[in-house]
């Protein structure tokens, strides 16, 4: 009997020993590390990995105090497929990720609607309007996922090889890279012949002569050395393209509460800002090279560019009607909206 209790007590120490040590920091029995995987679709190069998302995640790190540590797939891996991504965030297969609206084709067809020519002239506008019509026009489009940021860049610029552009009737007969079918659509319109190709396929068709030129952002000129192939460049600020940055809503409501703030204070409206002087600063090194290369730059003032969107008036109201068609019957609503907040915004 003496043996049996002796030997009982000794498991009841043993299970308070080991309770006290797990309580201790930096025992094997500590809390465990939340590990979190963020996707996305670009090289580490690019500036919205190197100058966004990998800080961001290194921040979060650093804010939860060691909790939580975030691992990185960028494009080129296994998880950073950009037709897959919305999905697998949704899923849960990643817990965060960064994608475009226009991949796959066909969805987030009332958060596209900011892809119409000339509704932008600036990333900021762009970014800011998209955040402040979320919660009431677009967030229907994203179901499954806490939204940390909708953003994009400043509107494109159009870039040729050896065809100077100044009017509208200049685009005729052109051969120009096109990605959405917003942006398809506005170059049917305009004369041009639209070619759909990946980003990283321009190059080597403009070199060929496949193409003529592509709409695209300065920062090409740099990111994809477009420089070396397109020497003239209309400064149209034509339009623009959106991006969503979210996470998976049931990972995020399983966080601890001091980690949940964590994401909060790196996102949302204190995330919102930084993408207009991001983009800014990634498109004057483009602008920059081709000025020091002395390439033929035009660049249309506002009375200009009021001309350029009067031509593409029947193509914005066919967009539309498209819409209404397939039940988005807001959708005039929703450009209305975008109008309205740019013009606070890019004053």
């Amino acid at each position: 009997m003496k043996s049996f209790a002796l030997r009982n007590s000794m498991a009841l120490w043993g299970v308070g020993a080991t309770l006290f040590i797990a309580a201790l920091p930096g025992t094997a029995f500590a809390e465990q590390v939340i590990e979190l995987k963020l996707a996305h679709y670009l090289p580490t190069v690019n500036g919205l990995h190197s100058e966004f998302m990998e800080p961001w995640a290194r921040q979060l790190e650093a804010c939860s105090k060691g909790k939580v540590k975030v691992t990185i797939y960028p494009g080129g891996t296994q998880l950073g497929n950009p037709a897959k991504l919305y999905d697998s965030v949704r899923a849960g297969v990643v817990d965060i990720a960064h994608g475009l609206t226009g991949v796959p084709a066909g969805r987030f067809e009332r958060t596209r609607i900011g892809d119409l020519p000339f509704l932008f002239k600036s990333s900021d506008s762009l970014t800011r309007t998209l955040w402040d019509l979320y919660p009431k026009y677009l967030a229907q489009e994203f179901p499954g996922v806490k939204m940390l940021a909708l953003h994009g860049p400043n509107p494109a610029q159009i870039h040729t090889a050896t065809k100077t552009v100044k009017t509208p009737d200049d685009l005729k007969g052109l051969r120009l890279r096109s990605t959405t079918p917003a942006v398809k659509m506005m170059f049917e319109q305009l004369g041009a012949t639209p070619v759909g190709l990946p980003a990283g396929q321009v190059y080597e068709n403009i070199q060929k002569g496949v193409i003529d030129g592509t709409g695209f952002t300065w920062d090409t000129m740099v990111a994809f050395k477009l420089a070396e192939v397109v020497k003239h460049h209309l400064d149209a600020k034509l339009y623009g393209v959106s991006m969503w940055f979210a996470m998976n809503k049931k990972r995020y409501d399983s966080l601890p509460a001091d980690v949940r703030q964590c994401v909060d204070k790196l996102s949302g409206d204190n995330l919102i800002p930084k993408f207009g002087p991001w983009w800014d600063s990634w498109d004057k090194a483009g602008h920059d090279l081709v000025v020091k290369e002395g390439h033929e730059i035009v660049t249309l003032n506002d009375e200009q560019r009021a001309e350029w969107a009067k031509r593409l008036e029947p193509m914005v109201n066919q967009y539309l009607n498209d819409l209404e068609k397939k039940g988005i019957t807001n959708a005039r609503e929703i450009y209305a909206k975008m109008k309205e907040k740019s013009a606070q915004y890019d004053k």
